[in-house]
């Protein structure tokens, strides 16, 4: 008997399901007839398209329309890879791991600190951009090739000054390997920023992560030696199944606040980057 009820409860809550599912697909199905519809109706009263001219504005060709929502596309990519938003990312990150907080801060919480550092870091670069490249650009004395070649000068010595020369050679010969580039023609400092940006770029993501990781460890150190301190208390005193990390994170946190961490940290990978 209690199996049979059990089973046409389930059967009462899948049909409840179903008909919600159907209900919900009905009203999208009409709701985007009726958007398509209306947008029909007013295409045609306002819209004159003539598809077999074979002709196309510059400004309004479909290749530039494509290409531009590429670039909308990458511009997260951009953000994470060509500033100084990684290093940033990962060493909070690691920080969070190391206080054993968990999801505390969460994930949008880090990446909205690392975005605004990232704005306070790139602010002289992201001013120059504007005075050089869009700035030019709106007043119509650059071409949108000219523009993007002057906004990647900037982006380029930013992240020039952050790079290891070994990184830097390293993508550098991989580059003459492959006929991309020739090495012998970038011997001095001022000709990198001639550099392409598919060699400075992965150059660049390299020795950021060899940074994040290096302040990663230099985080995790003082609360290892805290979580090490706490087990061996704990193990002394004969208290063998009481998790270590209940008793360590108090005092984690309480170190953390201690010494302002926070101000040392944001301090300190503020005046990281040069």
């Amino acid at each position: 008997m209690i199996a049979a009820r059990n089973n046409s409860e389930t059967k009462k809550k899948l049909l409840k399901y179903v008909i919600c599912f159907v209900i919900c697909l009905a009203a999208v199905i009409v709701s985007c007839f009726i958007i398509g519809s209306a947008t029909t109706v007013d295409a045609r009263s306002t819209l004159s398209v003539g598809v077999d001219s074979g002709e196309a504005d510059a400004n309004s060709s479909t290749l530039d329309i494509l290409f531009l929502l590429a670039i909308l596309a990458l511009i997260p990519s951009f953000l994470i890879m060509m500033t100084s938003f990684l290093r940033i990312v990962v060493s909070i990150s690691f920080l969070r791991n190391a206080l054993g907080t968990q999801t505390s801060p969460p994930n949008q919480v880090l990446v909205g600190i690392a975005l605004f550092l990232s704005i306070f870091i790139m602010f002289p670069y992201l001013s120059q951009i504007k005075e050089e490249a869009y700035d030019p650009y709106q007043a119509g004395e650059l071409t949108i090739e000219e523009a993007i070649t002057e906004t990647s000068v900037p982006l380029k010595t930013f992240m020039l000054k952050q790079v290891y020369e070994t990184d830097l050679d390293l993508f550098l010969s991989l580059a003459d390997s492959r006929g991309m580039v020739d090495a012998a023609q970038y011997d001095n400092q001022e000709k990198l920023t001639d550099l392409s940006v598919f060699v400075i770029v992965p150059a660049f993501i390299t020795s950021e992560l060899k940074r994040a990781f290096l302040i990663g460890f230099l985080l995790y150190v003082p609360f290892l030696i805290i979580d090490l301190v706490v087990s061996s208390t704990l193990m002394s005193m004969g208290m063998v199944m009481l998790p270590p990390t209940t008793i360590s994170m108090p005092f984690k946190l309480m170190l953390f606040v201690l010494v302002d961490g926070w101000n040392l940290l944001f301090e300190s990978l503020i005046m990281g980057f040069r």
